[in-house]
């Protein structure tokens, strides 16, 4: 199985690319399921259901959230009623919406994507991440009920991304970071079959502050005051995210590339 995650779709230049990118892409790495994490598309805060659908149709199987999962309260009510949207399976007990499923991928094939969020260094206490994944990973064996798994850890450290890639190694098929909007280099296949980053990155434009524009962030870097609100950067996006092969009988991840395209960065990816 081809699959590709795209990280922290990043307000409109993120929105764009994925318009613009990611069809061309499905057709061109012929990929079988796609998860893409939309969290930050509306304005750089949070997701509304009008762009969960405009992610959808460009060709998104399932849509990820994060700590900014009800920023914008019409998710409140629409996580209720599509279940291609995976909020923290950790937030509160409280939360709409699921912190997992199960999806189609095509040819009689399943796929388990679920989301969880970390703790260290996180403005929140969300419950454990690790005790609330254990029972998903152990009702669900990758090669068995399903014939893939996907982990979205949205996590500021990435010592406890790292953990979860261990911790998941040889039950998961992915474990892919998200959260701190740029990617990391260490795309890579665990011991036990699991294709893990530590971060994927953004879709959205890299000259900025993490996808701001940068004035307001230097000036509350610089002075400590605020003088406006935060607004994400509008250049040209680069996609940005992790591309991996799964084998269908067992669920190991076989090849784990990282993913860029488009933008300032370097591109990476499938030949």
């Amino acid at each position: 199985m081809r699959i590709l995650f795209l990280g922290d779709v990043m307000g409109r230049a993120g929105r764009t690319a994925i318009v613009e990118g990611l069809p061309a892409l499905r057709a061109e790495w012929r990929l079988d399921f796609v998860v893409v994490n939309g969290e930050n598309a509306t304005n750089g805060a949070g997701l509304s259901p009008d762009h969960a659908r405009l992610l959808f149709e460009a060709g998104a199987d399932v849509v990820t959230l994060g700590d900014h999962a009800f920023d914008q309260k019409d998710m409140l009510r629409y996580c209720e009623s599509e279940p291609r949207i995976v909020r923290p399976l950790n937030y509160s007990k409280a939360a709409p919406g699921r912190g997992h499923g199960i999806f189609d991928a095509g040819r009689g094939r399943k796929v388990l994507v679920a989301q969880v969020l970390g703790q260290v260094f996180m403005k929140r206490p969300f419950d454990d991440p690790f005790s609330a994944l254990e029972p998903v990973l152990k009702a669900h064996p990758r090669g068995g009920m399903v014939q893939a798994s996907l982990v979205d850890v949205h996590c500021e450290a990435t010592s406890e991304k790292m953990a979860m890639g261990h911790f998941c190694d040889g039950r998961a098929s992915v474990v892919v970071g998200t959260h701190t909007h740029v990617p990391t280099a260490d795309a890579m296949v665990l011991p036990g079959g699991t294709a893990y980053l530590s971060d994927a990155g953004m879709c959205g434009d890299y000259l900025s502050v993490i996808g701001m524009d940068p004035a307001e962030p230097l000036r509350r870097f610089i002075t400590g005051m605020p003088k406006g609100r935060f607004e994400p950067a509008s250049g040209e996006a680069t996609l940005a995210g992790l591309y991996v092969e799964t084998d269908d009988a067992t669920g190991k991840a076989q090849v784990a590339l990282p993913v860029r395209q488009g933008g300032r960065l370097a591109p990476a990816g499938p030949r």
